[in-house]
């Protein structure tokens, strides 16, 4: 079993068009490190997983059930399972993404 890995080393994928993303993974969550292009939007979305987002840099407008605000570094947002949520980047944006339980559909990738 390997407990320390190389972010640098992890490929990176293109979850929707402008996201970017490296994923690291457990049995029971998955962790994300991603890329956001300038103007790039997340198309509203909703998954079962518990969420939580770390602003690293840059500016992301986010909406979660209907509320909007605009996020930055030192912002953390937290989103429940299944609420529906989305984002649009206001510049280029760097985040750290929390999912509980394990994105098997990010795994696939």
């Amino acid at each position: 079993m390997t407990f320390f890995h190389q972010l640098n080393d992890a490929p990176e994928k293109e979850l929707v068009p402008g996201i970017y993303g490296k994923l690291a993974h457990t049995d029971g969550m998955s962790i994300l490190h991603a890329r956001i292009e300038k103007d790039a939007v997340l198309p509203e979305h909703q998954h079962p997983h518990e969420q939580i987002t770390n602003i690293i840099s840059g500016e992301l407008e986010m909406t979660i059930g209907g509320e909007t605000k605009i996020c930055r570094p030192g912002d953390v947002i937290t989103i429940p399972g299944n609420v529906p949520h989305s984002a649009r980047a206001l510049t280029e944006v760097k985040v750290i993404d929390a999912f509980q339980p394990v994105r098997e559909d990010y795994k696939a990738l």
